[in-house]
């Protein structure tokens, strides 16, 4: 058999090694996992050469303890996302052209009256493109990754759930001190996905490594919807809290309840 070539650099020590050991002889690090197989080709000794592997699925481990899976099969389309967001848009375009006020578009004006309705509708009017984008925006990253995991029709009761109480709750508030106010549009909405996908992302990476999420992108995304008040007159900072507030107690009420499956 031929002289073995030291070709292999040990990471730990800087030592050359044999490539077909498994640990360093000097430090005692490890190398890889196994050693190669070798194969005889004449009088002499030859690793193997790889094989081309064939691509497998990855099936979740069940009963790995502190974690939860929402794994789901065949293909993902995010209707109640695009409802949301194709649905706020078209009333938008048709407020423009129309010139009516926000208030024949569903948005909700202090003190209500008896139209309780306009609480469900207040979360998807707009009169700002610019409000509207920053919501979209947050609904199409953070929506779309909770219907992936808990379907169209629970995302879309979430949504609206957010939206419709976090625009009550201002409008209580409001109410309450006597202000003349408007509120519209769905920032409480789109901060309760955020909150949701945060409860859900973190109950399925929790004990694991190698499923490590953006907090820092998640929550700069929190900050910009919060600080929407500050720039578009019917967004309301009150109704985004509760928003928030609905949406994550929503998230862990799923992770608990699949965690029990």
């Amino acid at each position: 058999m031929s002289e073995t070539e030291l070709s292999v650099i040990c990471k730990n020590c800087g030592s050359e090694v044999s490539p077909y050991v498994t640990e360093c002889p000097y430090c005692g690090a490890r190398l890889r996992k196994r050693a190669p197989k070798l194969e005889r080709r004449g009088d002499q000794f030859e690793a193997q050469r790889p094989k081309r592997r064939r691509r497998r699925l990855r099936i979740p481990r069940p009963g790995r303890p502190g974690r939860v899976s929402f794994s789901r099969s065949g293909t993902f389309r995010p209707y109640a996302t695009l409802t949301v967001i194709l649905g706020s848009a078209i009333l938008l375009l048709i407020q423009k052209a129309t010139g009516n006020p926000l208030s024949t578009f569903g948005g909700l004006i202090v003190p209500i009256g008896d139209q309780w309705w306009r609480y469900l509708t207040a979360p998807f009017a707009y009169v700002d493109v610019g409000y509207l984008f920053v919501v979209a925006v947050g609904l199409a990253i953070f929506a779309t990754g909770v219907e992936r995991r808990l379907g169209s029709a629970p995302t879309a009761v979430l949504l609206l759930a957010c939206g419709a109480l976090g625009v009550l709750a201002a409008g209580g508030i409001a109410a309450a001190r006597g202000d003349v106010t408007v509120i519209a549009g769905g920032n409480g909405m789109a901060l309760g996905a955020v909150a949701a996908w945060f409860a859900i992302r973190r109950a399925e990476s929790h004990g694991a490594i190698d499923e490590e999420y953006d907090v820092i992108g998640v929550a700069v995304a929190a900050a910009v919807l919060i600080a929407l008040p500050l720039f578009a007159p019917t967004a309301n900072f009150f109704a985004c809290l509760v928003g928030g507030a609905v949406g994550g107690l929503a998230g862990l009420a799923a992770t608990t309840l699949h965690h029990k499956e």
